[in-house]
């Protein structure tokens, strides 16, 4: 069976998260240069069966499109002409960075580890991933763009 890919997208770098084979438990994958995406993604689905790549959409309070939407739309779209016909999707992606802290303390990590961007980011795609997988669970695909 083929994995699902998330990204957390950001300016400087892109968290990445997969799942297992079945598509059943996410895990954090690594982070990447934002300009290094398009590149580690294509290389990735050669070596590895994919079957989708769901994208953090991030939106404010209201539900609208956040600020960063306008660097992260054309990369997407970059990247969906470079891997179709796999398809890619938005998926919200509210409090993740919160989350994402909040697993790290939980987890009982050390302060200054949890200043890593990179480590949050990872996590944070993590989230995503784990998020989009427990709503197609339950059937609620309305936060799929």
């Amino acid at each position: 069976m083929a994995r699902i890919l998330s990204i957390d997208f950001g300016r400087r770098r892109c968290g990445i998260a997969v799942t297992d084979p079945l598509c059943i438990v996410a895990n954090g994958l690594t982070t990447v240069e934002t300009s290094r995406l398009h590149e580690f993604v294509c290389d990735y689905i050669r070596r590895e069966e994919v079957s989708l790549i769901v994208v953090g959409h991030p939106t404010d309070m209201h539900g609208n499109d956040s600020d960063s939407m306008r660097y992260i739309k054309p990369s997407i779209g970059r990247l969906r002409k470079l891997v179709a016909p796999l398809q890619v999707v938005f998926f919200d992606e509210r409090f993740t960075s919160v989350l994402a802290h909040r697993a790290m303390i939980d987890g009982g990590m050390k302060k200054m580890a949890r200043r890593d961007k990179a480590i949050v980011d990872e996590i944070s795609a993590t989230i995503i991933l784990n998020d989009y997988l427990q709503s197609r669970q339950s059937g609620l695909n309305a936060n799929l763009r």
